[in-house]
């Protein structure tokens, strides 16, 4: 039996290449040709589902094509995460959320169904968002280095709010406390609503969460921020220090919501969703009109320093939540 020549060999390879890159170039130019489905795995009406509105109305705009919010809520986010980690890898299904689905709740259980670093095929953080502490005004202090220097003189008389074991507040603000040598009583509710109307009422000190958040109680008189959590001052608030340079050097957290697709997805897709949500966030407009009022600051890091972002940030996270002993099974 004759062999094929080298040449011939190599001829079919580049062949069987030039197809292959033919699929997948019109798989970009196709995309997206029906609807586009953007998993949120939080309830309706909160922080994550308000950012994941915004920009997929953009997106439909843009494409032609419905791109529809689906809430899949459940389990600190894992079921949604799940639903898109297992979907099919044509970038019809995508997943929206803040950086606890991605860095912090896998942590959290001792199994899962999916790899949060292996099922998704990273496509971009879409927005930062502006962490801010809150103070209830029942605590004898006016800024957040009188708040230190109380918790100091008085330690375990003093709780913080979360939205529950091993979220976001409840990570971060454990960081703090070792940071800054002070001893809070945790205390964790289910959201952000009771969380706040207890801060309001005294029940508890101190709570972390964004700007936007916060803002329209303050200004009521309700409570105080205090500090932004961020590594520089808020553009939003320049007037309002941050965590590191009110008493805590070093101290500041990274909050995001970024958008992934399902791992396998081809690449011309990813970077055709990529380039429009780029091509989004640069519209002056969009910034104004939603951005500003949200106190969000726009991401658009490519792909390759969002996986790289992701990697570093999962390990950062990993310790923080080892640290903070929380555990969900």
């Amino acid at each position: 039996m004759k062999r094929p020549s080298l040449i011939g060999a190599s001829a079919l390879a580049t062949l069987l290449f030039a197809q292959l890159f033919a699929v997948t170039g019109a798989q970009a130019q196709a995309f997206p040709s029906r609807l586009v489905k953007v998993v949120v795995p939080y309830a309706a009406g909160g922080a994550t589902d308000a950012a994941a509105r915004g920009v997929t109305q953009r997106l439909s705009e843009i494409w032609g094509q419905p791109v529809v919010v689906e809430n899949r809520p459940g389990a600190a986010t894992t079921m949604g995460a799940e639903f898109v980690a297992k979907a099919p890898p044509d970038g019809y299904t995508l997943l929206f959320s803040d950086h606890p689905t991605y860095v912090i709740t896998p942590h959290l259980y001792s199994k899962l169904n999916y790899n949060a670093l292996t099922d998704f095929a990273p496509i971009t953080v879409v927005f930062h968002s502006s962490p801010v502490l809150a103070m209830s005004n029942a605590v004898p202090a006016r800024d957040f280095r009188e708040f230190l220097a109380y918790a100091r003189a008085n330690p375990g008389k003093l709780s913080y709010g979360s939205f529950g074991y091993g979220s976001n507040p409840h990570v971060a603000i454990e960081k703090l406390k070792q940071m800054a040598g002070i001893d809070l009583v945790h205390v964790p509710y289910k959201g952000g609503g009771p969380a706040m109307t207890d801060l309001i009422a005294g029940r508890v000190a101190l709570l972390l969460g964004t700007y936007s958040f916060w803002e329209p109680n303050e200004k009521a008189g309700k409570l105080k921020i205090i500090a932004a959590v961020t590594d520089k001052r808020l553009a939003v608030r320049p007037d309002l220090p941050t965590v590191s340079e009110s008493g805590v050097p070093g101290y500041f957290i990274n909050t995001w919501f970024a958008m992934a697709a399902t791992a396998g997805t081809p690449a011309p897709v990813l970077d055709r969703i990529y380039a429009d949500i780029v091509k989004v966030l640069r519209d002056p407009g969009f910034a104004e009109k939603f951005m500003k009022p949200q106190a969000l600051e726009p991401g658009g890091e490519s792909r390759e320093e969002f996986a790289a972002m992701l990697k570093a940030e999962y390990a950062h996270w990993g310790q923080l939540v080892k640290d903070s002993g929380a555990k969900v099974e």
